[in-house]
């Protein structure tokens, strides 16, 4: 079941005569489902995709590249993480473990074997970009990653994408898409190599994602250098050094 909480009706833009695009959160029943490891895959050194499966995710909904479930280790308290759901199919979902630290989960990640159970719960919701701005501009480092990819798989043809990707040159990997992609890693200073973009003619959508101050310093840039309005800006915290579990709204 899913709640649309802020739809509006399609308006026009009075300059243009065109339709004006504007995001939705939607809200889901919050279930917590329980996962068997079907299968593990390094993509590189320190990303590592896990495959679940259960039956309890025939039911399973994410509407959004930026979803988030927040995985359950056992434990007293149990230690719960957010991460993105990668792909989802049938009775699979397709988890990617940021392996950049010595968390508890990233530790169970790297020890993770077939057979072995977890629990997740939600999405508790998504906030769904329309996939029909003129330009998207997708920003992280490797934690941000599984939702870049995501997103960059479900664009279409028509779109264009600028994708700036911070991270080793031992993780750098091709990343499919059908969109017209303008993709570059970068081994140092995200916010500098943000600053240094021409961005394209008409409406686009900013998404960036990673550790918090460097995220902090994107979006600032975003706005005071590129001058795009905060409603055309999603940033977020995926982590902080010394805080565990950090997940924060920018």
């Amino acid at each position: 079941m899913v709640d649309i909480i802020n739809q509006t009706e399609p308006s026009l833009n009075p300059v243009t005569d065109s339709p004006v695009r504007t995001v939705q959160r939607v809200r889901h029943e919050l279930k917590r489902r329980t996962l068997t490891v079907r299968r593990t895959a390094l993509l590189s050194p320190h990303l590592l995709r896990i495959t679940f499966t259960s039956p309890e995710l025939q039911d399973f909904i994410s509407l959004s590249f930026d979803d988030h479930v927040k995985l359950i280790l056992p434990g007293e308290p149990p230690v719960m993480r957010d991460y993105t759901p990668r792909r989802f199919s049938g009775d699979e979902l397709d988890i990617e473990f940021a392996l950049h630290g010595h968390g508890p989960a990233a530790t169970w990640a790297t020890q993770a074997a077939p057979g072995q159970t977890v629990q997740i719960g939600g999405p508790r919701g998504s906030f769904v970009v329309p996939v029909d701005f003129d330009w998207h501009l997708l920003v992280g480092d490797l934690s941000a990653l599984p939702a870049i990819t995501r997103r960059l798989e479900e664009l279409p043809a028509a779109c264009t994408a600028i994708v700036r990707v911070l991270a080793d040159a031992a993780e750098q990997r091709a990343l499919p898409s059908r969109a017209n992609v303008n993709l570059q890693w970068i081994t140092a200073d995200l916010p500098a190599a943000v600053q240094a973009l021409t961005l394209p003619p008409g409406e686009g959508y900013a998404w960036a994602a990673g550790e918090a101050s460097v995220t902090a310093a994107v979006r600032a840039v975003l706005v005071g250098t590129h001058g795009l309005p905060k409603e055309r800006i999603r940033a977020a915290a995926y982590w902080k050094p010394g805080n565990a579990g950090h997940h924060e709204n920018l």
